[in-house]
């Protein structure tokens, strides 16, 4: 029972759950077999940064469709409140929600996932969790309720989670925009003294570029 609300780690399976929405009941990642899937709190509906994200998340919804991810919503508000705040975003600002939002109305879900901070009050803050498609959690971001998020930065986050996995490799700062390497990748380090003078021979045949054997990268 002591462990019954630890916070998921990285690389942990996302703990299953049944949970309330305005699309519906769904379960948790069952639902979401085979597909990827963003989860985001935010502190309050009818609040102006919530308003602000959501909109942008409405607006890029397609762009995570085409990287089979699904978007979820989530506060602790009624289900009822997310209905009208919805209503209102379309109404008064032109834009569709196509995504589902979590009426957390007991704060089940927010303390299993580590999204109430005491210190910043009982709503949940900005929090951002990136489950890929077998139900495991790969990335945790949090934000406080005055700072709102970039969209943009978690979908660059989602496509390097997925270009890492397809192709064995580690991306850059700021990828595909690194200063110091723009848009290659990061070969893994050499583990051995063999694979080491493996990759600077690579390098001189032009196959792979390295500063050094434990710094090689090459284009995709």
């Amino acid at each position: 029972m002591e462990n019954q609300f630890r916070i998921p780690l990285l690389g942990e399976k996302f703990p299953s759950m049944e949970v309330k929405t305005t699309h519906g009941v769904k379960k948790l990642p069952e639902d979401y077999a085979g597909q990827w899937f963003v989860l985001f709190s935010h502190p309050g509906d009818f609040t102006p940064v919530c308003t602000t994200e959501f909109v942008s998340f409405a607006k890029n919804a397609d762009k995570f469709k085409e990287l089979n991810t699904e978007l979820i919503g989530l506060s602790v508000d009624q289900v009822y409140s997310h209905i009208k705040w919805v209503e209102w975003i379309e109404e008064k600002l032109g834009v569709k929600i196509p995504f589902p939002i979590i009426a957390d109305e007991v704060g089940r879900v927010a303390n299993q996932l580590g999204m109430v901070h005491p210190n910043k009050g009982t709503n949940t803050v900005r929090a951002v969790f990136i489950v890929d498609d077998k139900g495991i959690l790969r990335l945790i971001m949090y934000y406080p309720q005055e700072v709102g998020r970039n969209v943009q930065e978690i979908l660059r986050a989602l496509k390097g989670l997925q270009t890492a996995d397809k192709n064995k490799v580690a991306l850059p700062e700021n990828w595909p925009q690194n200063q110091l390497i723009g848009d290659k990748v990061i070969i893994p380090p050499a583990a051995t003294e063999k694979m080491a003078k493996e990759r600077l021979e690579m390098a001189k045949r032009g196959e792979i570029e390295c500063f050094d054997w434990w710094f090689c990268y090459k284009s995709l």
